[in-house]
Formats: C-alpha cells, structure tokens, sequence
C-alpha cells in the first residue's frame, strides 16, 4: 500500500524532508510499524522517531491504529505549545502570514448581544528566562500542519461551547512565518453579553487548549543559533475530533 508521510518541525529539519511517499508490506499496517520502518531507513532520528506525536489523515493517532492505503500521516513533535459562519454565534479560525488586526477581529465576534469581549495575545519576547539565563531572541519562525491546526482550532471552539453556553463569538487566530521582537504571535478571543458569562475563562481555556492539541510549532532564533522549541503534553483518545 501506498502512504504520504508528512514531517514537521525538528523532524522535518533532521529527515531534510518535508514529505515522503512510501510504498509499505500491507502486513505493516499499525502506526507502531510505520514508525520502525522510518527509523530503520533514518537511524539518525531514532530519538526523536521514537517520542514523535502522530496523526492519520488530520486527527491524532496512537501506535497501535491501523493504516490504509491512500493514508496521510503526519509525525511531529508536542506543539509548542480560515474563518468559519455559526450564524449568530460567530466564529473565526486562521493561520495568516500577515499581522493580526484585533479590531477587525473583535468587530466580526460582536453580535447584538454582545456586551464584552475578552482577548487574549501573545506576542514575541526578546528575552525568555532559562536556568537563571536571559537569552537573546531576535525572531520566531512558526510552522503548522494546517489543515489538521484548522479542524484543531474548530475542536477547541467546539469544547469552550460545551463549558460556557453564554459565549457567542470566538476567534482563534495563529501567526505563521517569521516574526520579529514585539510582533503579535497569537489571538483568542470570545465574546459574551456580559462580563461574568464566561468570556475571561473562555479565553483562557482556548490559548492553554490551543497549545496542548492545535499542531503549530516554533523556532527559537537568537544570536547563538536557531532551535525548535517543543512542549510535554501527550495527546489522549479523548483529544480525537471524533469522539
């Protein structure tokens, strides 16, 4: 059978590929298989191989899922952790290359009722504290997964609704592409009719949420070079769009 695999972030740098085509024994057909047959042709990434997050056709996998011919699959570190129309609950999801225009976003998430709006953005850092150091950053290059960081972004609105039915508008907004010492990375937004209706902890949950389950990634460049930085949190079935 035949299968794409997609690499990301430090994988992608250490493979020095971004996809491969692979024609696999339809004996080896778990994700578990798949992952020694990629470390059996690159020895050199065992390490990284063997600890790599992973997904079948957008939605995260486990070792012992199954494959099929046709099958995208994508393998990449823990995140570093497009808009849609929901009518009069508003909701927005993208992955742009250019600044993010908060006032256009807090406009398209106010409806009629809207009485606040919470936001919350990241920007780059020019300096992050490590072991007593203050290292120098002089840029941020993010990369995603997209289609799969879309249908994350859904899921994560997906579940501020389940906990907080007075929210109407929501807007989850990621930058990709290189960025620079103040540039704004990151937006979450949600908005209420009123301050107490769960706005603030909408928010809150949507960025912490976003950087446990939306594949994006970041690349650390400072004056003594560039490195991927990589998160700790491990995807459950439960974090499957489906279940």
């Amino acid at each position: 059978m035949q299968i794409t695999v997609l690499f990301f972030a430090t994988l992608r740098d250490l493979v020095g590929d971004r996809q491969l085509i692979l024609e696999l024994d339809s004996r080896a057909n778990t994700v578990a298989q798949l992952r020694a047959e990629l470390i059996r042709r690159y020895p050199a990434v065992e390490d990284n191989l063997r600890v790599a997050l992973s997904a079948i056709n957008e939605d995260f996998a486990f070792d012992n899922d199954t494959l099929a011919d046709g099958d995208e699959v994508a393998f990449f570190p823990p995140v570093s952790g497009g808009a849609g129309d929901a009518g009069d609950r508003p909701e927005i999801f993208r992955l742009p290359a250019q600044p993010i225009d908060h006032d256009e976003i807090i406009a398209a998430i106010t409806t009629a009722r809207t009485g606040a709006v919470c936001l919350f953005t990241g920007m780059v850092r020019g300096q992050t504290e490590r072991d007593g150091h203050l290292p120098q950053t002089q840029s941020l290059e993010y990369e995603a997964y997209q289609p799969m960081a879309l249908a994350k972004m859904k899921q994560v609105a997906a579940e501020i609704r389940d906990r907080w039915d007075r929210v109407e508008g929501i807007a989850i907004v990621q930058r990709i592409g290189k960025l620079g010492v103040g540039e704004n990375t990151v937006l979450i937004a949600c908005s209420s009719p009123h301050r107490d209706d769960g706005c603030f902890e909408a928010a809150r949950y949507g960025i912490d949420r976003l950087k446990e389950i939306v594949p994006v990634w970041k690349k650390e460049i400072g004056r003594d070079g560039a490195a991927w930085i990589e998160g700790g949190y491990q995807p459950q079935a439960s974090d499957r769009g489906d279940d």
